[in-house]
């Protein structure tokens, strides 16, 4: 077995009284699309939060490619190869598709937002920029504004603006929230197809995908992990289906 991209070992977060992340271990592998589920309020999106930098653990270590980065900064991270999506898209409106990538690529570069003005004019930003779009599926679509985007195309751009950065692993906070079922199946291929390159912790409700997509499922459960395994494995648990999926029998 290769060593593991991301290690996760007993991560806790507290708020108060209310322990949002309770002891939390897991690891992702290369190469692995490793899926994260559970009900609202499970904890989910405060352990991306954590892995990603903009919450601080309590307690617990996060080691990235054999580094201990629990303490290092959210601005660090995507430059170790670390990067992450949000449920609500963020993009830049009212640029074009090609514009919003290339600030990506620019602020992967190491350029401030504030040379805006050279990106839109510097040709290997703009190749760089068009080959990640062309990546997406978006290739025809780079001079059309962010804001004229269908829902699932925006989440295309997203997906386009981490892989700017150019990450070993992607954090994905619900890629296929709010699209239609043709939406949500184009998102699934593509992140098939993206497996090749990079591995992803995906947090993801849609469980047509999760069970189309993950090579390893971890279920969490009041801030806990109550099961880790393959699909087959998660789908027949009789505690998961109490927990979260809701079924009476394994199928």
């Amino acid at each position: 077995m290769p060593e593991p991209l991301l290690e996760v070992e007993g991560l806790t977060k507290r708020f108060g009284g209310v322990v949002a992340c309770d002891g939390v271990s897991l690891d992702v592998a290369p190469g692995e699309i490793h899926a994260l589920i559970g009900p609202n309020g499970a904890g989910k999106t405060t352990l991306l939060a954590q892995l990603s930098g903009e919450l601080r653990p309590d307690d617990g270590r996060i080691r990235f490619l054999g580094r201990d980065i629990t303490g290092d900064t959210a601005a660090a991270r995507p430059g170790l190869g670390l990067a992450r999506s949000y449920q609500v898209t963020s993009v830049f409106r009212e640029f074009s598709v090609i514009d919003n990538v290339a600030l990506a690529v620019q602020a992967q570069a190491g350029h401030s937002f504030r040379f805006w003005r050279p990106a839109r004019g510097e040709r290997a930003l703009r190749e760089a920029a068009r080959a990640v779009i062309e990546r997406v599926g978006l290739g025809t679509r780079g001079a059309v504004r962010a804001s004229e985007l269908a829902h699932g195309e925006q989440r295309q751009l997203e997906i386009a603006l981490v892989l700017a950065t150019r990450p070993r692993l992607l954090l994905l906070d619900e890629p296929t929230a709010g699209m239609a079922q043709a939406e949500s199946r184009g998102m699934v291929e593509l992140l098939a197809g993206l497996k090749r390159d990079h591995a992803f912790l995906l947090v993801e409700h849609d469980m047509d995908a999760v069970f189309a997509l993950a090579d390893r499922i971890t279920v969490m459960a009041y801030g806990r992990v109550i099961a880790s395994g393959a699909p087959a494995a998660i789908r027949a648990s009789r505690a998961v289906r109490e927990a979260y999926l809701g079924q009476d029998d394994a199928t």
